[in-house]
């Protein structure tokens, strides 16, 4: 089972971007394998799936069966690592040990470089010429859980928003718009439910250069929520938070939002709303973000697929901070489809985008 596994994964990776030469600068190209790596990465390897089996024959069934699913849906493996698979094992701690020796023997070639790394691009996309209205680049390139119905319905949303607000919009799901020269141009970048690591190492260099020295970033409920991250950056200083799941029981459920007053932009009050409610390892507030909008944790019940309190007590849903020079927001709003429509929530990310794009784009000033 392992081995087909893996084989639907090295077909799941993908051709090169660049004919002819295989992209070899992911942020994991010659890393050695453990039990933090991607476990996609591990299921690809020629001898990872033995090392798995030699470690305990159901590790990676097992996970799949008390995850809820008969499979690992294409890409989810790059948003779990292999610990996930012995975080929901009584013997999981004790299996650790000698299964990250296995995984750190495994040789590490070339051939299995270009295999990890061939999710991730080179390309650069040819942009529309840019014309006088403030710029804004949607980024939609995942290599995780993709969600298209949400992907689709932000997209709507964010065409709706630009044309209302007199904003050119570029969309492109190739990582290779990473680059000085053309983050250059845009006022904000947003990631439209960026799921799994995308960007190179040169990418990921050029993408936080951009923040760091005025860039805007917003992201929308998916480029907040995997599993496990594989850039510490992105997850702790850019989100200024980590995702540890999502109700299970149910899944979606009706919360007051609140969007408080004082906001630059923000149109403060208090609306309902039916959501998949993310919670996570910390209050982004704590490390300097702004809550712009929080949900009543009294109106639903916390509970992960697993039993597990998912409770934070003060629960932001949607914050801002500012990063170096630039500006973020993040709201976790947007996993329904129906929820880009709905009034409150399409204006709170109208909002959010107008205050990332700061004096490039609107007249909103701290």
């Amino acid at each position: 089972m392992l081995r087909a596994l893996a084989a639907t994964l090295l077909l799941l990776a993908g051709t090169p971007a660049l004919a002819g030469e295989p992209v070899r600068d992911c942020p994991l190209a010659r890393a050695p394998l453990g039990v933090d790596s991607p476990l996609s990465d591990v299921l690809m390897h020629p001898d990872g799936p033995a090392a798995l089996e030699a470690a305990a024959p159901d590790l990676v069934p097992g996970f799949t069966r008390n995850f809820g699913g008969g499979g690992l849906p294409p890409g989810f493996a790059n948003i779990l690592s292999v610990g996930s698979l012995l975080e929901v094992r009584a013997d999981g701690a004790a299996l650790r040990p000698a299964l990250a020796a296995r995984l750190a023997a495994l040789p590490i070639d070339d051939a299995f470089t270009v295999a990890r790394c061939a999710r991730y691009d080179h390309d650069r996309p040819a942009l529309p010429l840019a014309d006088r209205r403030p710029q804004v680049l949607v980024f939609e390139k995942i290599n995780g859980f993709r969600d298209n119905p949400s992907v689709d319905a932000a997209r709507a949303r964010l065409s709706a928003i630009a044309e209302a607000r007199g904003w050119q919009i570029v969309f492109t799901d190739r990582g290779g718009v990473m680059n000085g020269k053309d983050l250059a141009r845009f006022a904000v970048v947003i990631w439209n439910n960026v799921s799994g690591d995308a960007l190179t190492r040169p990418q990921r260099a050029a993408f936080r250069a951009y923040i760091e020295h005025g860039g805007g970033y917003v992201g929308i409920h998916g480029s907040g929520g995997d599993p496990k991250w594989f850039w510490d950056w992105y997850a702790d200083t850019l989100l200024g938070a980590r995702f540890i799941g999502h109700p299970g029981r149910p899944q979606f459920q009706t919360a007051t939002v609140h969007v408080s007053g004082g906001q630059h932009g923000f149109t403060a009050g208090a609306w309902p709303l039916l959501e998949e409610w993310y919670s996570f390892d910390r209050n982004p507030v704590n490390g300097g973000a702004v809550a712009v909008a929080t949900i009543d944790e009294n109106d639903y019940q916390q509970i992960g697929y697993r039993g597990e309190s998912l409770s934070m007590g003060y629960h932001p849903i949607a914050w801002r901070k500012a990063i170096g020079a630039g500006r973020m927001f993040y709201t976790a709003i947007g996993h329904r489809p129906e929820n880009y429509d709905e009034p409150h929530a399409a204006a709170l990310l109208a909002e959010g985008i107008a205050w990332a794009m700061g004096h490039k784009g609107t007249k909103l000033h701290d």
